[in-house]
């Protein structure tokens, strides 16, 4: 290694591991001694007494109060709110999250304090969101609620940054390993140190210096979390070589050590392409950190990431094979990785040293760790993972000197109270909380024969102490905490968001391939060779790989939202395509925007010329009117509002472009920006979206809430186009970029700039958004029509 050693580290890990062995060498001695069960055995027993309702009492509660499925979130928090126990839920959620995020000791006035607020305008936000989004995921995870929070801290920039970079990141997750859960550990890790930095600031900071603040928390919490998908995840799954994995290591190791990323040259084979996107995306989070590190606090960051991955990387190298490993073998590392990620989220932000927080977190991450180990047991058993939990199951039998790791577990908790929070009361309640709750969701999880076989394996050897961990899995309340309930939430909305927009990929292609195969327009027998060629002009401008937007929007919102046959509204979707591409021809034309190239081909009047051009778009205009009249399925009455609609519809699209072409090398404001989007973009839109509407005979409400949805959903279209146009990729593009600056053209761009364009479709997109929560139908087609509007390439 050439570089200068910024870390040494043999010494920093030596160092922590002697504190580690230290702190398992007590933990053992209560083991072997089971010194921890009289006291624990107390605390359980007197905790029960307010958790485990005598059964007879159960009938004289009202139908419906007694239990709640908190698989709905929605539903249980109205349960909670209902039967008066949100408060509490909520002081024993926000106690816990201080406890074990941030790393605070909750029996001080001031903590206190912090936890009402906090949990007080929580309950605010969730009634609120509780009786407004039908069913919806809770807008503390929606797209929409992060900007809406990110508007009101002034960190829309820092926002829109993040959401692009998990979108990357999900895109680069390669198969072998979960996406969803990459997302959610990059989530969460982005959360608890923008949480961190919240409680390092206090309320004293102006809005600026509180928005510069937590601009920085957003970029370095993904730029830590980062380190979970494409260091831990990658080195766990079977995605690289053996060979691989361990280049792989050594680039992050002298990373570490040294404080630059050394380059990672020639890589060969099918892991290319992803292996230089991890580096590059590593390399500028890495940058990104170093950079904004204080000097005298940038050794301690160093220092624990080191202490991180070293001790990764030793429990990573373990294999179930192996029956040798000493008890201090397998709990050592775990101690220091399970504290030092913890650390780290404090560190990565310059926050200087506080030995209290330093020694509480050191002595709490081992408990997670356990928990979590004892939930994906058999996961882990069947993975062939070494776990403390998967080795003593491997050799128990073999091995006497093996620790129970659930003894262990219930030791780290006696330790915890008793030694670190000094036996506070609510301390105490809040940590056998959580160790109860972590029992009833494993035995929901495995089911309750797994659960009691396993539990019988692991008993602690103590009749009086096992027969209550049980009894207290089976029948406590009041266990459950809102952070579990947003992890749930967050898992199903990423596993849905998957499914969903499969089944959208799936739709489209069904739609287009449909539009598509009923797009030609045939020619008659003894035509007049002329109309032989507008044909074949109309035809070539058809062919072209068009997205299809608006009538498959059309064909979704007739089929699968208002029940009318596909085949009835063919003559509806061949109309709009009709009069798109149309549009699109005039637009190309040299009198208008000149453009060379549209879907991918010669624009029409460079393979023919302006005149036959001109005639083919207005063929089209009168196919598509000759379609809409053949819509015999469908009421006289009906049939001619559509017309009547469609009339003035096209109108506006004329008059748009009119504004549009007027509006050439002119300096226009927001609002003209807005007006001449609306015509000529937001109008094709809506049309698409209510003349199916019209056919289906909706009531008038749900058509103004679908124009509303249009409005904002054309201008969000629009402003993407324009940004695809200074930034986008030619060859998915089908069209040349750059045009705009050529032609002099004013767009959203060059009137609000990059940063500012980016800022206005993401407000659009959310009243788009929030439109949709007034619709009466869950339209799950149109969200992820949206969501692919703002983040598509082409």
């Amino acid at each position: 290694m050439n570089k200068e050693l910024l870390v040494d580290g043999d010494t920093c890990y030596r160092l922590a591991e002697q504190k580690a062995a230290r702190y398992f060498a007590s933990l053992d001695e209560h083991v072997k001694g089971n010194t921890y069960l009289p006291a624990l055995t107390e605390y359980l027993g007197a905790w029960k007494r307010n958790h485990v309702r005598r059964q007879p009492w159960l009938s004289f509660l009202p139908r419906g109060k007694g239990k709640s499925d908190t698989g709905d979130y929605h539903r249980h928090i109205q349960w909670l709110k209902h039967t008066g126990k949100l408060d509490d839920y909520l002081d024993r959620s926000i106690s816990y999250i201080y406890m074990r995020d941030l790393g605070q000791a909750i029996d001080s006035p001031e903590t206190q304090a912090k936890i009402q607020r906090t949990a007080a305008g929580i309950k605010q936000r969730l009634i609120r969101s509780s009786a407004t989004n039908k069913g919806e995921p809770p807008e503390f995870i929606s797209l929409a609620g992060l900007y809406r929070w990110a508007q009101k801290e002034g960190v829309e920039t820092a926002a829109i940054w993040v959401i692009g970079k998990l979108k990357a990141v999900s895109d680069h997750i390669p198969e072998g390993m979960n996406a969803e859960h990459a997302q959610r550990k990059l989530i969460k890790i982005i959360v608890g140190v923008v949480l961190h930095a919240i409680e390092e600031m206090g309320d004293e900071r102006s809005p600026a210096e509180r928005a510069r603040r937590l601009d920085e928390a957003i970029r370095l919490g993904y730029s830590y979390g980062l380190t979970y998908p494409f260091i831990d995840d990658l080195l766990d799954a079977q995605v690289l070589t053996e060979q691989e994995k361990a280049r792989y290591s050594r680039i992050i190791r002298t990373a570490l050590l040294t404080g630059s990323v050394p380059d990672p040259g020639e890589w060969a084979g099918t892991n290319k392409a992803m292996i230089q996107f991890v580096h590059a995306e590593l390399q500028e989070a890495f940058e990104y950190i170093k950079r904004h590190q204080r000097p005298e606090t940038q050794q301690l960051f160093f220092e624990q990431a080191y202490v991180f991955f070293h001790s990764q990387e030793l429990d990573r190298a373990k294999h179930l094979s192996h029956a040798q490993y000493t008890n201090e073998e397998l709990y050592i590392p775990i101690i220091l990785k399970s504290a030092s990620s913890r650390l780290i989220a404090r560190s990565v932000i310059g926050a200087p040293l506080d030995e209290d927080f330093e020694n509480r977190t050191f002595y709490y991450g081992i408990y997670n760790q356990l928990a979590d180990d004892f939930a994906d047991l058999f996961d882990d058993m069947e993975a062939g993972a070494v776990t403390p939990y998967t080795y003593y199951l491997t050799y128990r039998h073999q091995r006497s000197d093996l620790i129970n790791p659930f003894e262990l577990y219930w030791t780290v908790i006696f330790h915890l109270i008793q030694h670190v929070y000094h036996n506070d009361a609510k301390t105490r309640e809040v940590i056998l909380n959580r160790a109860i709750n972590g029992l009833k969701r494993c035995k929901a999880r495995i089911g309750t024969e797994k659960y009691n076989r396993m539990m019988e394996i692991l008993a602690s050897g103590n009749p009086g102490f096992d027969r209550l961990l049980r009894q207290m899995a089976a029948k406590a309340e009041d266990v459950d905490f809102f952070d579990k309930l947003l992890r749930d939430q967050l898992i199903l909305m990423l596993k849905n968001e998957h499914k969903f927009k499969e089944e959208f990929v799936d739709t489209v292609e069904t739609a287009r391939e449909q539009i598509n195969n009923a797009l030609q327009i045939a020619k008659p027998d003894g035509i007049p060779p002329m109309k032989e060629t507008l044909i074949d002009a109309a035809n070539y401008s058809l062919v072209g790989d068009g997205k299809r937007l608006r009538p498959i929007l059309s064909w979704v919102m007739g089929v699968q939202e208002y029940g009318l046959r596909a085949q009835a509204i063919m003559s509806l979707l061949r109309s709009l395509e009709y009069m798109h591409t149309a549009s699109l021809i005039f637009d190309d034309l040299p009198s208008q925007d000149n453009a060379s190239t549209r879907r991918g081909r010669r624009a029409l009047h460079l393979v023919h010329n302006s005149a036959t051009a001109e005639l083919t778009g207005l063929f089209l205009i009168q196919k598509a009117v000759q379609e809409q009249a053949s819509l015999d399925q469908f009421d006289a009455g009906t049939v001619l509002a559509l017309m009547q609609y469609s009339a003035r519809t096209a109108e506006d699209l004329c008059a748009g472009q009119a504004m549009d072409l007027n509006a050439k090398g002119k300096a226009l404001t927001l609002e003209q920006l807005n007006a001449i989007c609306f015509y000529k973009t937001g109008k094709a839109f809506e049309a698409a979206l209510v003349m199916p509407a019209i056919l289906a005979q909706v009531d008038e409400r749900e058509i103004a809430n679908l124009k509303t949805f249009a409005y904002h959903a054309g201008i969000a279209f629009q402003i993407k186009d324009d940004l695809l146009d200074l930034e986008g990729d030619a060859r998915l593009l089908g069209k040349p970029v750059g045009k705009d600056a050529e032609n002099n053209t004013s767009t959203f761009v060059t009137v609000l700039g990059q940063e500012g364009a980016l800022k206005q479709m993401w407000e659009h997109y959310c009243l788009a958004m929030e439109t949709l929560k007034e619709m009466p139908r869950q339209n799950v087609f149109l969200k992820h029509l949206l969501n692919y509007m703002i983040n598509r390439d082409r």
